[in-house]
């Protein structure tokens, strides 16, 4: 597998910017998988800003819950692909969980991402995340559920990764 760079920071510091520029930098065929639901008109405005700001060279792939189908799906056809959100994601799968089971969510995806690290996929990935633990605690249970399971994913991502960059007020900070 090419390099897995995982890119994070605050909302709105730059992240998906970053990501994409670099990975415009990097290849020809680029894919970038939007895990975003354009479930009301704001978010639907954002998803149309997103997608203007990548351009028609980009190819999009919108997937809110199967990562790594979609990612199954792209070997051979592109050589950059740019996974945004992995937040959102999670905000997806905890949303539509049945049972609250934390630990089920928690080995899915847990599962998901060491099939990633084994994964013989072909192109450089950007994996996009939040930072979302430098605030306050969360005053509600589903909140700080959220809040602890996007920390544990960011770190076992971090650790699958080639390179970690911190994105600060749109600054690349090389972590790893």
């Amino acid at each position: 597998m090419a390099d897995i760079i995982f890119v994070t920071g605050g909302a709105k510091s730059g992240k998906s910017s970053y990501a994409i520029t670099e990975a415009e930098t990097i290849g020809r065929k680029p894919v970038y998988i939007a895990t975003a639901e354009p479930l009301d008109d704001e978010m639907k405005d954002r998803i149309d800003i997103h997608r203007k700001e990548r351009g028609s060279h980009w190819t999009t792939i919108e997937e809110a819950i199967d990562l790594e189908g979609a990612l199954s799906e792209l070997n051979s056809r592109y050589d950059v692909a740019v996974i945004d959100c992995i937040t959102l994601w999670l905000s997806n799968l905890l949303c539509r969980r049945n049972d609250g089971d934390k630990a089920d969510l928690y080995a899915s995806v847990s599962g998901m991402l060491g099939r990633l690290k084994d994964a013989d996929i072909d192109m450089t990935l950007y994996i996009v995340s939040n930072e979302v633990g430098m605030g306050i605690v969360p005053e509600n249970a589903l909140a700080r559920e959220f809040r602890d399971l996007s920390g544990k994913v960011n770190r076992m991502i971090a650790d699958i990764a080639d390179h970690v960059v911190l994105i600060v007020s749109g600054m690349p900070l090389k972590i790893k």
